[in-house]
């Protein structure tokens, strides 16, 4: 058989791949629960540094490090900028 009678072929893993909306929710829902440990302890220590007592704005200055490497997380996860490797 040829391909010049105006059929198209496609490589079998594209035909049996599931759709990409389907596996960005999919994504999406790994990378939430992959960062949130991240957030969690991150909240958990500025708690720990108020309740010992320390400055309020202690605990204020570690929350931007905090979120950066809970968005950091999410976005690798979500993108799966690590897959190839």
């Amino acid at each position: 058989m040829s391909a010049s009678s105006g059929e198209t072929t496609d490589p079998p893993t594209e035909r049996f791949s599931p759709p990409e909306e389907a596996n960005a929710g999919k994504k999406r829902k790994r990378a939430v629960l992959l960062s949130l440990p991240f957030l969690l302890l991150g909240l958990g220590n500025v708690v720990l540094i108020l309740s010992w007592g320390l400055e309020p704005l202690w605990g204020f200055a570690l929350l931007p490090p905090i979120l950066f490497c809970t968005v950091l997380t999410y976005i690798v996860f979500s993108t799966d900028f690590l897959e190839g490797r």
